[in-house]
């Protein structure tokens, strides 16, 4: 068989093993519980306000916008701490020992946490989704798919720059700093011109405008950019960050595993087992 037919196919079954652990674990569980209750509180906190300008609830509109940040939280945060994570515990010296097996690693990742983008259920708590037609649904789809091959890259990427776990914190300040000029919370018209220009650079912005304009009605474009929801732009800007990523990524692992040995794995835990 193709040594990357091969790794393609352990990658997914690793996915799908890893996906397992993770909905089985306590600790991950409560994490992921956190998170997205976290999220809904949002959305059920909104429920009496409307777009403004609307008579649309807010809240339909936040989760639509929620559901973009949820696939880029996933993507970046989650990639680059379980990276940090597997380098620190050896997982990846032994990825690194297979044929391919940087690739099939970074396949399953992608399968894990595609199978964990679980905000769909938040539609029974809210009025006014869109997603009558099978365009509506393509829309979602290709979203999806493009939003996660633009963000795991970059997880991946920073997972293979940050040297332990606690600089997983500083992922997670931007992250929150460029939600918050990406419009999931409030339309981005309602910030300054050169916010929006920022937010606009990178995916999470894209993300929720690709969202919004599959779960929402088409009225609703008047409060976006443009009065338009911009598939062209939406699809470009991901497609670029997608390639980008997806031309980073294998390099800076293979960099990053040329430089793992069993010794500097066993000087990382020796560090930590000091610093507990």
């Amino acid at each position: 068989m193709n040594p990357t037919l091969a790794a393609a196919r352990a990658g997914l079954s690793r996915g799908r093993i890893e996906f397992g652990q993770a909905v089985t674990t306590p600790g991950e569980l409560i994490s992921f519980v956190l998170l997205t209750g976290g999220f809904f509180t949002e959305v059920i906190l909104s429920r009496q306000s409307h777009v403004p300008g609307t008579r649309f609830p807010l809240n339909t509109a936040v989760l639509a916008g929620i559901l973009g940040l949820d696939v880029g939280v996933y993507g970046v945060l989650f990639t680059a701490d379980r990276l940090v994570a597997d380098r620190a515990d050896g997982t990846l010296l032994r990825a690194k020992a297979v044929p391919n097996g940087m690739l099939g690693y970074l396949i399953g990742k992608v399968v894990n946490y595609s199978m964990q983008i679980t905000l769909f259920f938040g539609g029974f708590l809210v009025t006014g989704l869109a997603l009558g037609s099978p365009g509506k649904w393509l829309t979602l789809l290709a979203v999806l798919v493009l939003g996660l091959l633009a963000t795991l890259p970059i997880g991946a990427v920073l997972g293979a720059l940050f040297p332990d776990t606690r600089s997983t914190t500083l992922i997670l300040l931007l992250l929150a700093a460029i939600a918050a000029i990406s419009g999931i919370f409030e339309p981005i018209t309602r910030l300054p011109a050169f916010l929006q220009g920022i937010g606009q650079v990178f995916p999470l912005y894209w993300l929720g405008l690709g969202m919004r304009s599959a779960l929402l009605p088409h009225a609703m474009a008047a409060s976006e950019i443009g009065h338009s929801w911009r598939h062209s732009a939406t699809f470009g800007v991901l497609s670029a960050w997608a390639i980008a990523g997806l031309v980073l990524a294998p390099i800076t692992l293979r960099r990053m595993a040329r430089r793992e040995s069993g010794s500097s794995v066993a000087a990382r835990r020796e560090k930590e087992m000091r610093r507990l």
